[in-house]
C-alpha cells in the first residue's frame, strides 16, 4: 500500500489526500513534521517539504505534489482530474499553479507561520500586520473564484478537476486557521460547500491540530 508522508495542515498534502480518495487509491497516512528535518525524510524528498509518497513493495518513491498528482493521473484512469482538450488541460494546470503558488504565498503560507508555527513550534507572538495582509489577499482570491464560478460550473470548466482539489485544499487550511471571511462570496462558498459534503473531504474536516482549534463553521457542511 502507498504511504503518504504528510503534515495535516500542509495544503499540498491535502490536495493529494483528496486526489487519491477521489481516484479510489488506497493509502495510509504517515505524519511528518517538517521542522524536525529527519534524515530519513530528506532521502525521500531532498527539499524536506511535505508531501512525499512511497510504495515499499514496488520500491517507488515520489515527491512534489504536482509530480505525484501527474503520476496518479497517468497510472490510475479512474476519475481523471486533468482531462479534456489540450487547452482544457492547460487551463487546469494554470489554475493548479495559481493556487499552489500564489494562494499559498499570499494566504496559506503566512497563516501557517503566524497561527500555527509561531504558536506551537517556536512559541513566538504572531505578526498582526502579516495576518491582516493574508486575510485581505484571501478576499482577493475569493473574488477570483467568484468570477470563475460565475462563468463555469467548476473552476476550470464543466467538470471537477485537479484545479478544484488544489484550491479546496489551500482554502481548507486557511479556513481552519480562521483566515477566510466568506461574507460577500456566495459563489465561492457554494462551490466550497459542495466539496465539504464529498466523502473524500470528510477526513480533512475531522483533522484537529494540537494547540490550534478551527472556527466553529469549519466542519459544518452547510456553512
Amino acid at each position: 500500500m502507498w504511504r503518504l508522508y504528510q503534515f495535516p495542515l500542509c495544503p499540498f498534502s491535502r490536495k493529494l489526500r483528496l486526489l487519491l480518495a477521489e481516484k479510489g487509491v488506497p493509502f495510509e497516512l504517515v505524519r511528518e513534521n517538517p521542522w524536525e528535518m529527519r534524515d530519513e525524510f530528506f532521502l525521500m524528498n531532498p527539499t524536506g517539504r511535505t508531501p512525499a509518497m512511497r510504495e515499499p513493495d514496488k520500491n517507488i518513491t515520489l515527491s512534489d505534489s504536482r509530480a505525484i498528482a501527474e503520476y496518479f493521473e497517468e497510472t490510475v484512469p479512474k476519475n481523471p482530474m486533468i482531462n479534456g482538450t489540450a487547452s482544457n488541460r492547460a487551463e487546469i494546470r494554470r489554475l493548479v499553479a495559481l493556487f499552489d503558488e500564489n494562494f499559498f504565498g499570499d494566504v496559506t503560507g503566512p497563516l501557517l507561520m503566524e497561527r500555527y508555527t509561531k504558536r506551537v513550534v517556536t512559541r513566538q507572538a504572531p505578526n498582526s500586520q502579516v495576518l491582516r495582509s493574508a486575510m485581505r489577499l484571501a478576499d482577493d482570491h475569493l473574488d477570483y473564484i467568484d468570477y470563475l464560478i460565475d462563468h463555469r460550473p467548476w473552476l476550470a470548466g464543466s467538470t471537477m478537476t485537479l484545479a478544484d482539489l488544489t484550491a479546496a485544499a489551500q482554502i481548507s487550511v486557511a479556513d481552519y486557521l480562521g483566515g477566510i471571511n466568506w461574507q460577500g462570496h456566495e459563489q465561492a462558498r457554494g462551490w466550497y460547500s459542495v466539496f465539504k459534503s464529498r466523502p473524500s473531504f470528510q477526513p480533512l474536516l475531522a483533522d484537529r491540530m494540537e494547540g490550534v482549534a478551527p472556527p466553529k463553521h469549519y466542519a459544518d457542511v452547510n456553512a
